[in-house]
This record gives structure tokens, sequence and C-alpha cells, in this order.
């Protein structure tokens, strides 16, 4: 009897509440019975899906790093000969991310903290994310006309994981407004005089 086929929606519900659980308590302090209770499925059903544990925390990963992509969509289509206006958006929408009720820091950051073993599959994972968007940053960057594309995308990269600890420290009463403004300026100061005056972006705000 051949096994059975996985079901992308029972998989998707199950990632519903494991990233409830994770993003709220941390991976290690939830087990699989806690998800299986809060599921409402029986124990073979989670491990048709996720064979192991391991591969439930690389699928939520997997999920929440998507998110990234349809932002940067997000941001080309609202702003698409503008590349300094595509960074902004991006920081602007972390800020926006870390003021909603209840957050607790980037799931990935957070689990990068929970699995230093860099053989370990999320470790390596979280690791390949932030690459992925300092690239981006850095392609960006680069199009915005930025003398040191690096060095901005560094320094993006710093503002957007202090808002992210700043957030779930504070919530709504942290630096997260401030933040975006001192991105704003930090992309300014990247970008020659006359690029610089010429972002609409920047202009319209």
């Amino acid at each position: 009897m051949s096994p059975r086929k996985r079901d992308p929606k029972i998989r998707e519900r199950i990632l519903d509440v494991v990233s409830r659980l994770f993003d709220g308590y941390g991976v290690h302090a939830v087990g699989m019975q806690q998800i299986i209770d809060e599921v409402g499925c029986g124990k073979a059903m989670l491990y048709r899906e996720f064979a192991t544990k391991d591969d439930l925390v690389v699928a939520y990963l997997e999920r929440y790093t998507r998110t990234f992509a349809r932002v940067r969509e997000l941001a080309a289509e609202q702003w698409p000969d503008d590349p300094a206006g595509q960074l902004i958006m991006i920081v602007s929408w972390t800020a926006e991310q870390v003021m909603t009720p209840g957050y607790r820091g980037c799931p990935v950051h957070n689990t990068h903290a929970e699995f230093p073993n860099e053989d370990h599959p999320a470790h390596a994972l979280s690791v390949a994310y932030y690459d992925r968007i300092h690239g981006e940053l850095m392609d960006l960057a680069r199009q915005a006309g930025a003398a040191d594309p690096r060095g901005l995308a560094d320094r993006l990269m710093l503002i957007i994981d202090g808002l992210s600890v700043s957030g779930a420290a504070r919530g709504r009463e942290g630096a997260a407004p401030a933040g975006v403004a001192f991105a704003e300026e930090v992309i300014r100061r990247a970008l020659p005089v006359k690029s610089a005056a010429q972002p609409e972006a920047l202009a319209t705000r």
C-alpha cells in the first residue's frame, strides 16, 4: 500500500498554528504534541506532512522568507523607476511589522539564535535569508546611484535589524518611526547630490 500524498491545505493549517506558536514562544519551547493538540490532528497526520521537527522548522522559515519576495514585488510596482523609493518602502514595511500588536521579533532572527550549529538546516536557511536581503538592498543601492552600494546596504541592514529588536521590546512606543526617518536620511546622504534631490519617494514624504 503506497503512502498517502501530502495535503497542501493540511500543511498550511499546520503551518498557521506552528507560526503562531513558534513566533510566540520560540521553537525549542514548543513540542510536537503541543502542535498536534493545537491543530487538532492525529500524530500520523502531522508526521505524514512533516517527518521531523526539523522539517517543520524549515518549512516555517521558508514560508516566512517568501514574505520578503512579495514585499520586493510590491515595492517595484509602487516605485518602478525609483530604487531609492523601493529601499524606503522595505524599511517602512519592517517598521509597520514591528508595531503590530504581539510582535516578538523577526522569526528568522529568533530562530537563528536558537540554532547556533552551522550544520543545522534552520541556521543555514536563516543566514541565506539575510544574505539575500543584503544582496537585494545592495542591488537597489547600486541602481539608485550610491557611490558605495555595499556601505548603504550595510547601514540599512543595521536599521532593519534595530527595528526588529526595538519593536519586539517596545512595540509602538519604540523607535520605529524614527528608524524610517533615519533610513531616509542615510539614503539621501549616500546618493550623489543630483540623485538625492530626485527620488520621488523622498520628495513626496
